[in-house]
C-alpha cells in the first residue's frame, strides 16, 4: 500500500513495529517530533530531498506611514528629517509606484525614526503613526530575506535593464543583430569564441556578485555597492536549493529510505520510554529487554544514515 500522508506514514511505521498485535508505547507528540526529525535529515542529505529552483526578489523602497493623508506634500527628491530623532530619508519613486495618501516612499534612511514624531521637508510637516511607522524595503535593509525552507544559495544573478537582451545598447544584442543574422551561414566556432570572450570580459571587469547566506539567519547579504549597482525596481534572481514540501509532493511519504528511518526512530523512542521499566517482570514471567531494543534501533539508524551519506548522489556546493 502506497503511503500518501503523514498519518499514513505513522500508521505504516507502527505496524512495522508490531501494532496492533503489540502496543507501541509512544505518545502522539513524540511520533510527530520523530517524523519532523526524519524529514529534516532527509531534506538536508537525500538527493531527492531538495529541489533546485530560482527565486526572484524586487529591490524595493521603504515606507514612512503618517497619520494624515498629506503624502502629496512631499515631492520627489525631498529630504525628510525627524524633528526629535534627527533621522533622515530621501523621497523617491519606486518604479513609478504611487504613494498611498498616508505613506511616503523613501530610500537612504539614516538614523532611527521615532514613533509618532513629527517629520518635515523644510516647508511642510507630518506626524508618523504610533505603530508600523517605518517599513524598510530591501534597498535600505541591504539584505534579502529568504524562506526557512531554503537550505542554500548557489548563485546570485542581477536582472535589470542593462542585463536584458532587449536593451538596444547591449553588446550581446548587437552581436546577434549584426554579426550572427543567420547562423546557418556563420561558423558556430566563431560564435562560441566571441561569446566566451564576452563572458571573460564581463568576469574580469564586473565580476560576480559576492554574497553571504546562512540558513540559521535566513537572510541573503549582497556585498555590493547598493547605491551604484542597484536601482529601485531592479530584480535579483537567486539560484538556490529548497526543501521539498511533502504536503505538496506526497510521494515523499512513500520514499523507502524515509519509511525505514522513521520506523527506526519510532523504535528508539519506544525503547527510551520503556527503559525505565528495565528488569520489570510482567504477568506470566515475561520480561522485555528494553536496552537491547534501544541498541538495535541505534544500529539501524546508524546504518541508514551511513547509507544516506555514502550512497546518495552529491548535491552542488552551496552556501547555507
Amino acid at each position: 500500500m502506497a503511503v500518501t500522508s503523514r498519518a499514513e506514514l505513522t500508521e505504516y511505521c507502527l505496524r512495522a513495529l508490531g501494532e496492533p498485535v503489540v502496543e507501541v508505547n509512544v505518545d502522539d507528540s513524540q511520533l510527530e517530533e520523530r517524523i519532523d526529525e526524519a524529514l529534516d535529515y532527509w531534506n538536508q542529505y537525500h538527493f531527492d530531498g531538495a529541489e533546485k529552483l530560482y527565486l526572484k526578489q524586487k529591490i524595493t523602497a521603504s515606507n514612512l506611514n503618517i497619520t494624515t493623508a498629506t503624502s502629496s506634500n512631499f515631492k520627489l527628491g525631498d529630504k525628510i528629517t525627524g524633528v526629535t530623532s534627527g533621522a533622515t530619508a530621501e523621497v523617491c519613486a519606486e518604479n513609478n509606484r504611487t504613494s498611498g495618501a498616508s505613506e511616503i516612499i523613501v530610500k537612504n534612511i539614516t538614523g532611527t525614526f521615532i514613533a509618532s514624531e513629527t517629520i518635515g521637508n523644510g516647508t511642510t510637516t507630518a506626524q508618523l503613526t504610533a505603530t508600523n511607522f517605518v517599513v524598510l524595503g530591501t534597498y535600505d535593509k541591504r539584505y534579502i530575506p529568504l524562506p526557512d525552507t531554503v537550505y542554500g544559495v548557489t548563485r546570485v544573478i542581477p536582472f535589470n535593464a542593462a542585463s536584458s537582451s532587449k536593451n538596444l545598447f547591449d553588446l550581446q544584442y548587437q552581436l546577434r543583430l549584426n554579426d550572427l543574422y543567420d547562423l546557418t551561414s556563420t561558423s558556430i566556432i566563431y560564435y562560441k569564441t566571441v561569446m566566451s570572450h564576452i563572458s571573460l570580459l564581463n568576469l574580469e571587469l564586473n565580476g560576480y556578485p559576492l554574497y553571504r547566506f546562512n540558513r540559521m539567519q535566513g537572510n541573503l547579504y549582497l556585498d555590493v555597492n547598493w547605491a551604484s549597482d542597484f536601482a529601485l525596481g531592479d530584480f535579483i534572481i537567486m539560484e538556490c536549493y529548497r526543501a521539498l514540501d511533502p504536503t505538496e509532493w506526497i510521494k515523499v511519504w512513500n520514499e523507502p529510505w524515509l519509511r525505514k528511518y522513521v520506523t527506526a526512530l519510532f523504535k528508539r523512542q519506544w525503547a527510551i520510554n520503556g527503559k525505565k521499566f528495565q528488569g520489570l517482570v510482567l504477568p506470566g514471567g515475561v520480561t522485555i529487554d528494553w536496552q537491547g531494543m534501544y541498541e538495535e534501533a541505534k544500529i539501524e539508524i546508524k546504518e541508514l544514515e551511513d547509507e544516506m551519506m555514502n550512497k546518495s548522489a552529491p548535491l552542488e556546493f552551496f552556501l547555507g
